[in-house]
């Protein structure tokens, strides 16, 4: 059965990831743009008063803008 995806906010990011050499690869999301996501991705964490999800850039499917 396929599983539809689920839409979401950016909300912050990292600074990237670190290759093996030394040199940081940028992320291609910035906070704002709106994304789709599977819907076992990620990890959910509770901050202050909302719920949030926590994602690696290889778990999202597509940026929506």
């Amino acid at each position: 059965a396929k599983e539809k995806p689920h839409e979401g906010e950016v909300v912050a990011c990292g600074t990237g990831f670190q290759l093996k050499d030394g040199r940081r690869v940028a992320l291609d999301v910035k906070p704002g743009d709106k994304i789709l996501y599977g819907k076992y991705s990620g990890s959910e964490v509770e901050l202050g008063d909302g719920n949030y999800l926590v994602l690696r850039e290889s778990e999202i499917l597509a940026v929506l803008g």
